[in-house]
């Protein structure tokens, strides 16, 4: 109410200094002043919500597109360095984990050679693929059942037209990082 009570006191003011000499630059200010007691019309309440459905949609499509341009630097910070994935208590025989390696999915396998990693990107359709020993010995992709190796990462059978991206394991002490090759 303070707010309204100034702007009432300047009009006011305005109104009985208009008509002194050296003031004429006041004549059309007290014609613009509105009455602050006047409901909002409707036609202003539908440019107000039609603007605002406006911004917020622009928003909603441009904030998706400036986070594409500009990566985050969480996603670029953990692409060069090492990632601790867990420890070897955490991959018996046959065991595998998808880990993230910066924005890419990595699986980390415990095959009959070893540990191993790789892309966990199916290199057919980008479907995110799986290792269980107890169903298959192959890495396996379940959008067409395309088979890699859990040794080497070559296709074995299916569709996919390229080998899965081999990552460098490293066991120290009893962790295992995995870092690009």
């Amino acid at each position: 109410m303070s707010e309204l009570a100034g702007i009432r006191r300047i009009a006011d003011w305005v109104a009985a200094n208009q008509n002194q000499p050296g003031r004429e630059w006041f004549m059309n200010v007290s014609a613009t002043v509105e009455s602050v007691d006047r409901p909002v019309s409707r036609r202003r309440f539908v440019r107000v919500l039609l603007g605002f459905s406006v911004v917020s949609s622009l928003s909603m499509v441009v904030a998706p597109v400036i986070g594409f341009l500009i990566p985050s630097r969480k996603r670029a910070a953990g692409a060069a360095g090492r990632l601790l994935v867990g420890t070897v208590d955490d991959f018996g025989p046959g065991r595998s984990k998808v880990v993230a390696l910066g924005s890419k999915p990595v699986i980390v396998l415990n095959s009959p050679k070893g540990m191993r990693a790789f892309s966990a990107i199916c290199t057919h359709l980008g479907c995110i693929v799986g290792y269980d020993v107890s169903q298959s010995p192959d890495i396996v992709s379940p959008c067409h059942d395309g088979h890699f190796s859990a040794i080497s990462g070559t296709v074995i059978s299916g569709p996919p037209p390229a080998p899965l991206k081999e990552y460098l394991v490293a066991v120290q002490a009893n962790d295992i990082y995995v870092q690009e090759a």
